[in-house]
């Protein structure tokens, strides 16, 4: 049987999608998009559910049925999917990476084969800039330079993967690797542990006294592709994602040392080493020292302690004026990881989610929570199916039941709705309906281009609605593929601040939208946020805790978050 991650069986299915997309089969395509979704998010490997309970276990996976089981079987026994090999084989085209780039769905990849022949990133480039897609009927002079500002998105981004797609893959290796008899100790640096948007390389600490058994087993990983080196306590790989990752034994003496050197950022390890060195001190990867002395490395906190500094979280560590508050022992009470009461951005299966609100709803109390809100989108929205103001009402009326049904639990099911703002920043539900809901967000889904002042228009409009609750993901941006919309800010932010209207801290790990240094600005004007998952199946509510890093590397704290605190003191606080 083939190991296959989760990463790589959604993807083998969102690929099954796009194809079928492109075939104009009806349906289906949406199944594998939803099954994508929710395996790439599972935190369990596919691989061992099937193991431990063949086919039936993969049948309890949310929106799979008996055919895709069948297909996930497959993809396990044979490293393949036969009915994806002759979709690739009628369209052979690298279907993944042109749909990467931003406005390109499969039927546009269809009809640029169909008419030019293009396969390839670099096909399309060059017909692009020869002048050849702007002639093409459908397609024009726009289409044409939205091609080429996307393959230029898509270069300068490149090489990089997202914090969530590779944070499952890097804390299986490192639960692998605590199994191990000699290792007393794992511990993840560099830019994971900062809780980076994205990452370039993996870098792993792990104290044993005997390294051998541990460096043997890093580089024999199934995971492992290619060696580029192995020495006695370093190591380093490349994973089958094309990922590259470090190993470093560390003595016990010098960990915190080494935790600390491979932590922080350059300019933020460069300024603490310059006060190391104001000190009198040397500060490197094995510790604090004075002349040949060490004088702390075994623990992080007495490094910092010892530079007259209090311990900084790594969210925070790029020298953006963390060093200077943790000298003045200023530094914020970061929200927690256990913090969050609900969840105020959840889609289901009455639109384009894989699960009812009952099972969204179970999930979440099984995660600890008090209360969710169901923000399925709305009409305008057409590929999602989205919400009328007749189904909206439908649905309040479910979620009027489920809430006697609650009752005994003390949790609680709000109705919402993620309503989509028009190009002039109206909003495509009535108010009369909007008026029922408990929480509305409102989203812009279209018309990126926009310039700033136009987006800048756009938004505030729809923040001056009464009923606008929430604005989600406000910014737009797909990250590494597609940037976000042109907008001031600071404008923004006043206008939240003068309506008292929420900014959202999107979690969905290729969204993570509002940016850290936005949220520092929204944080510091005073306007409240929200950490939502944005979703769409019962694995991905866990999406909340890279919400959480992200509003901790933005510096805010509880009282910052509105789902933080108890429901009728959020509710209260809303329009």
């Amino acid at each position: 049987m083939h190991k296959v991650s989760n990463q790589e069986i959604a993807k083998t299915f969102q690929l099954m999608a796009e194809y079928l997309d492109m075939a104009d089969v009806p349906f289906k395509p949406r199944a594998f998009e939803r099954v994508a979704r929710s395996i790439d998010a599972m935190e369990d490997e596919v691989y061992e559910l099937y193991e431990k309970q063949g086919i039936k276990g993969l049948e309890n996976i949310p929106g799979v049925g008996k055919g895709i089981a069948e297909r996930i079987e497959e993809l396990l026994k044979t490293g393949k999917v036969k009915d994806l090999e002759k979709l690739k084989k009628k369209t052979p085209v690298d279907l993944a990476s042109l749909t990467a780039i931003e406005g390109l769905g499969p039927k546009m990849v269809k009809a640029l084969w169909q008419k030019l022949k293009i396969k390839t990133v670099q096909d399309l480039e060059k017909a692009a800039k020869a002048g050849k897609i702007a002639k093409l009927p459908r397609f024009g002079e726009k289409s044409e330079q939205k091609v080429l500002k996307g393959i230029e998105f898509l270069k300068k981004s490149g090489g990089r993967f997202l914090l969530g797609d590779i944070l499952p893959l890097v804390r299986s290796i490192e639960h692998q690797l605590k199994k191990l008899k000699p290792v007393e100790e794992v511990m993840v640096a560099g830019s994971v542990r900062r809780w980076q948007e994205t990452i370039g390389d993996v870098d792993l600490l792990v104290i044993s006294e005997n390294p051998e058994p541990v460096m043997e087993f890093f580089v024999s990983m199934p995971e492992v592709i290619h060696i580029y080196g192995k020495g006695e306590t370093k190591a380093m790989v490349r994973l089958k994602n094309q990922l590259d990752v470090d190993l470093r034994v560390i003595p016990k003496e010098s960990f915190g040392g080494a935790l600390q050197y491979f932590t922080g950022s350059k300019d933020h390890n460069v300024a603490v080493r310059q006060i190391a060195i104001k000190k009198g001190y040397k500060l490197n990867e094995y510790g604090l020292f004075k002349g040949k002395k060490r004088i702390a490395g075994e623990d992080e906190k007495e490094i910092y302690n010892a530079l007259g500094l209090e311990w900084m979280p790594p969210e925070m560590r790029h020298n953006t004026g963390e060093i200077e508050a943790a000298r003045e022992g200023k530094l914020p009470h970061l929200i927690g990881w256990k913090d969050l009461r609900g969840d105020l951005q959840i889609q289901t299966n009455w639109t384009d989610g894989a699960n009812s609100i009952e099972e969204m709803a179970k999930e979440a109390m099984r995660l600890g929570m008090e209360y969710i809100c169901i923000t399925d989108h709305t009409k305008s929205l057409a590929m999602t199916g989205g919400a009328d103001e007749k189904q909206l009402e439908r649905q309040g009326r479910e979620i009027d039941k489920l809430n006697e049904k609650f009752k005994s639990f003390k949790f609680k099911v709000l109705k919402g709705a993620e309503v989509n703002i028009m190009k002039d920043g109206s909003l495509d539900i009535a108010d009369s309906a909007l008026a029922k809901l408990d929480v509305v967000g409102a989203a812009i889904h279209s018309h990126f281009t926009l310039s700033p002042e136009e987006q800048t228009r756009r938004l505030s409009r729809a923040m001056e609605n009464p009923h606008v609750d929430i604005i989600f993901h406000p910014t737009g941006r797909i990250i590494n593929k597609r940037d976000s919309i042109q907008l001031d800010m600071d404008d923004i932010i006043k206008t939240a601040k003068r309506t008292g209207t929420v900014l959202e801290i999107d979690a969905y790990p290729d969204r993570l939208d509002l940016k850290d240094e936005y949220i520092r600005r929204v944080v510091a004007a005073g306007v409240k946020l929200s950490i939502d998952s944005d979703a769409h199946a019962v694995t991905q509510i866990h999406y909340l805790e890279l919400g959480i890093a992200q509003a901790r590397r933005g510096w805010a704290e509880k009282k910052d978050i509105i789902n933080a605190w108890p429901l009728d003191k959020m509710r209260n606080m809303l329009k």
